[in-house]
């Protein structure tokens, strides 16, 4: 416990560690055969290994190592020749064999470390360890038919492979905590061992934090805020728990060592339950299972394996492109919208207006559509002439976007959607300056406004040429012969 001192709250400063569980992505569990599909009907993806049923003995999937290991390498970690499984026992509905298959005193993969840059300024943070272990099952407390008295079970979680990425203390700030979850899933992702999906909880944070006054060099009493499954809820989670930590020293109580789940409705942290210590989990090595050994050669080719990793990445589109902002956060989080950004590049697009529509515009028709874009049926080179189509004034901002709808379904070229679609922008100078003229001719009160100096009145006009064109003249070209034909009828 800490007993704390009454200062102001600028005088203390937080510690934060996180503990980061990723579902490695994997076609069978950690230990049996069952496929680790998403949105199966509950209790469907199980078998007697990953119900822990009497006898059934767990076989290591060889896969789930591989990953294991490239993301190890890939966060400099130093991997063991030999680790070890081991059985963390508690007792929860949801945990079919009373124990969690994990690592404890011999992990994967040791000493570690992951850097950034944030505003100018370096980061980085060690990574004590990353280790492998079994996803448990889910408890779901609403939408079963006995809901209101009543927790349904579905295994089909349980057995699924996770590692577990643990940080050193080394975060000051909420904002950290949640740009170094941030740039781990960007990592992750990057290199194939994760989908980094947040929504279905195949990445999940928990944050170990305290606060001790600044100067002091021992840790402060921790809580821990688990299942945290967005980088907004690590923030306001860690930043609201300082403040709480900080109230509760200055009032001369003390800080519980505790375990705290965040209410984002109420904006809160809430207790969970008293922190368990290692101890209470009475770790003991796995009897079914023996020692992990990972080769030399093995570690070798599975480094050489790795993709570009997303800091040499990230530079590299800065540097190249001037790519800046969230659209770099984006292409950097996702291999194959970097590399379709750079092949539609290579065929002639503008590098900032192709970031912005590959993070924009693109990325929400993916989302929608639920496809990967490995399946993605536009090109780069039928997007680098939607680009420039746009650029030209041949197609409008709007009328580009129903054009890359059409794209993503079927493969077809920007001109051809354009013109089965009648979307293309009418340009032609001759032919606008006599819709200008015809319009004009309907708003004599407005032409006399414009001549007595309410120049404002000539958007106005624009929208109602745009209106007579059905939103096929070129805006940007109306506008211009709007007011040189009132510039002129003002002079004459």
């Amino acid at each position: 416990m800490l007993r704390g001192r009454r200062v102001g709250p600028a005088m203390y400063e937080s510690v934060i560690g996180l503990e980061v569980h990723a579902q490695l992505q994997t076609a069978s569990k950690l230990f049996c055969g069952c496929a680790t599909a998403w949105a199966a009907a509950p209790n469907t993806l199980t078998c007697p290994v990953c119900l822990g049923l009497p006898g059934a003995l767990p076989v290591l999937n060889g896969r789930a190592v591989d990953l294991a290991v490239m993301a190890a390498l890939a966060l400099g970690c130093r991997v063991q020749r030999e680790s070890v499984f081991a059985r963390k026992n508690y007792f929860y509905p949801d945990l079919p064999k009373g124990y969690q298959i994990t690592q404890y005193d011999r992990p994967l993969a040791l000493d570690g470390h992951l850097q950034w840059t944030d505003n100018g300024e370096p980061r980085q943070v060690r990574i004590v360890r990353v280790h492998l272990e079994e996803d448990a099952g889910k408890s779901l407390h609403a939408g079963g038919a006995d809901a209101d008295r009543a927790t349904c079970l579905d295994f089909n979680r349980s057995g699924l492979p996770l590692i577990e990425i643990v940080t050193a203390p080394d975060l000051g700030s909420a904002h950290d905590a949640a740009e170094c979850f941030r740039r781990l899933r960007a990592l992750l992702v990057a290199i194939g061992v994760s989908d980094g999906n947040m929504e279905r909880g195949n990445l999940r944070c928990d944050a170990n934090v305290s606060v001790r006054v600044r100067g002091d060099v021992t840790l402060g009493s921790r809580t821990e805020i688990k299942n945290l499954n967005s980088f907004r809820f690590l923030e306001h989670a860690l930043a609201h728990e300082i403040e709480r930590q900080i109230r509760v020293i200055n009032r001369g109580a003390t800080i519980e060592t505790e375990t705290r789940l965040w209410d984002e409705r109420a904006g809160e942290t809430v207790v969970m339950r008293g922190k368990e210590e290692a101890h209470d989990y009475r770790y003991f090595p796995e009897p079914d299972l023996p020692p992990l050994v990972v080769g030399d050669e093995s570690i070798a080719a599975l480094g050489a394996s790795l993709p570009e990793l997303p800091g040499a990445l990230r530079e590299h589109l800065a540097s190249r492109y001037g790519v800046m902002g969230d659209d770099l956060d984006l292409l950097t989080g996702s291999p194959g919208l970097a590399a379709l950004f750079e092949r539609t590049v290579a065929d002639g697009a503008d590098p900032v207006a192709a970031a912005t529509w590959i993070t924009g515009e693109l990325t929400r028709r993916l989302r929608e559509s639920g496809c990967p874009i490995e399946a993605l049926k536009v090109t780069p080179s039928s997007l680098a002439r939607l680009i420039a189509m746009v650029s030209s004034g041949t197609l409008s901002n709007s009328a580009a976007k129903q054009v890359l709808a059409r794209m993503c379904k079927t493969g077809e070229t920007p001109d051809a959607v354009a013109a089965a679609e009648h979307l293309a922008q009418e340009s032609d100078v001759d032919a606008l300056r006599l819709l200008v003229d015809d319009v004009l001719t309907g708003y004599p009160d407005q032409i006399a406004q414009f001549r007595a100096g309410r120049k404002g009145v000539a958007g106005f006009l624009v929208g109602h040429v745009m209106k007579a064109s059905q939103g096929r003249a070129n805006p940007r070209l109306v506008d211009q012969l709007v007011r040189e034909r009132l510039t002129g009828i003002g002079s004459s």
